[in-house]
């Protein structure tokens, strides 16, 4: 007898319930390139993305899955991705993965 058997004799007029799986939107892609900029504020670095056209929402979650992928901290502020770091050439591997054109501007 497993679980699910044994939580249907504990509470038999339960009704299960289909849960439902959240299908990944596709990020929307541009034809303008993505600058891929390197700074140094207060003495560290940093790298920032700038130019993307789409929605805020798709620009955010693509924050959110640069950052956990190279696990690094930033943020997202007017319209641009901050990240921790100096990660110019893995950022710009990931975006063209994904099928976004880059540009790098700076040093």
């Amino acid at each position: 007898m497993d679980l699910h058997d044994q939580l249907k004799n504990l509470f038999p007029e339960h009704k299960e319930t289909e849960v439902k799986k959240e299908e990944k939107s596709e990020i929307w892609l541009q034809e303008d390139p993505i600058l891929c900029k390197y700074e140094k504020r207060k003495g560290k670095p940093i790298t920032i993305l700038d130019g993307y056209t789409g929605a805020t929402k798709d620009f955010k979650k693509l924050a959110k899955e640069i950052k956990t992928t190279l696990s690094v901290g930033g943020s997202f502020k007017d319209d641009k991705i901050i990240i921790q770091g100096d990660y110019r050439d893995k950022i710009m591997q990931i975006l063209k993965d994904k099928g976004f054109n880059v540009k790098r501007v700076g040093g």
